[in-house]
């Protein structure tokens, strides 16, 4: 294979590593208040191009069957909001055993009990051809269901979930309507479009991430959160996929995918502002957010780097599926 044709078909593992960089250099570019303006441009420009792309890619019978998947949404329910928590909590027992500090661990309990976000979950899940619309269903429902029940304000959380997922998904449905002939026929590259959004995503969270003064940590406490952080969201990933892929699940590969996506992820957006709330007043508020701003972009990176492995997959259980 020569070298252009390998750039294009490893373009975007090539793209986080550029975006990744370019934010270790210019991290100012793509803070809050910096001249791309991320609070405006990726959490709702960004965020409503994912779901209208979403809303015209989707057909409307795929939504409505991805609406009635009740057994699919108590799965991942339940694992986001019951099993992470206790599995977390019982793991910083024993960790509570070690020399790590111990905001760092009350920091990890409190991503245990974050819900998923609304924007990398259904990304990663459109990017390998899974169940998009069961993604964007628990995504969106499970940032829903734990804000209404916490004190972050209930208002400010379902005027933007609406104006950023529920209004550019309708409108993407009703252009879809009327455009259909021309979608089937031109087959235009929605996966590409939610990658370079997915990039763009990928870019500010680093920044963020390099220029955020809260992480300053020594070298090694910052290694070992990056390590179990890692560790958890691979061995979450891996016991999910063992258990929604054996036959006796009742879920397709593509529900396999958004159920691994959905389940473990956590959101930022809703977190951050909860850590504040809950521990407003706490000297260690800082380091009890490390966890969290560490935890965001790793699961969008691990994410990002495992979506040729887990395409491979999908593409092999297609043609296992497929009658000769």
């Amino acid at each position: 294979m020569g070298l252009i044709a390998r750039v294009r078909k490893e373009w975007f593992i090539i793209g986080i590593l550029l975006v990744i960089t370019c934010a270790k250099l210019a991290p100012s570019v793509g803070v809050k208040g910096g001249p791309l303006r991320p609070e405006i441009t990726i959490t709702y420009v960004a965020v409503s191009v994912i779901f209208f792309n979403s809303g015209l890619s989707l057909k409307t019978e795929e939504l409505a069957s991805a609406l009635m998947h009740v057994k699919l949404h108590f799965f991942v329910q339940t694992f986001t909001l019951v099993f992470f928590p206790i599995a977390i909590w019982l793991l910083l027992k024993v960790l509570a055993l070690t020399a790590i500090n111990e905001w760092l661990l009350r920091g990890l309990q409190t991503v245990a009990c974050m819900p998923p976000p609304v924007s990398s979950a259904v990304i990663l899940t459109k990017a390998v051809g899974g169940n998009e619309a069961a993604a964007i269903f628990n995504s969106a429902f499970g940032s829903f269901l734990l804000g209404s029940s916490s004190s972050v304000p209930f208002t400010s959380i379902f005027s933007q979930l609406f104006m950023t997922v529920v209004v550019p998904l309708i409108v993407g449905q009703v252009c879809r309507r009327f455009l259909r002939e021309c979608l089937d026929r031109r087959k235009p590259p929605f996966g590409t479009v939610s990658s370079v959004v997915l990039l763009m995503i990928i870019y500010t969270t680093f920044c963020d991430t390099f220029s955020n003064p809260n992480i300053e940590l020594d070298h090694l406490s910052l290694l070992i959160v990056v390590v179990i952080i890692f560790s958890i969201q691979l061995s979450f990933m891996a016991l999910i996929f063992f258990l929604s892929t054996r036959k006796s699940s009742g879920f397709t590969a593509a529900d396999s995918v958004a159920i691994m996506f959905c389940a473990t992820h956590k959101s930022l957006t809703l977190g951050i502002p909860m850590l504040k709330i809950v521990f407003e007043g706490y000297e260690h508020l800082s380091l009890i957010s490390v966890p969290l701003l560490i935890y965001h972009p790793a699961q969008i990176l691990l994410g990002s780097i495992l979506l040729p492995s887990i395409k491979t997959w999908m593409s092999g259980r297609q043609k296992t599926l497929t009658p000769v």
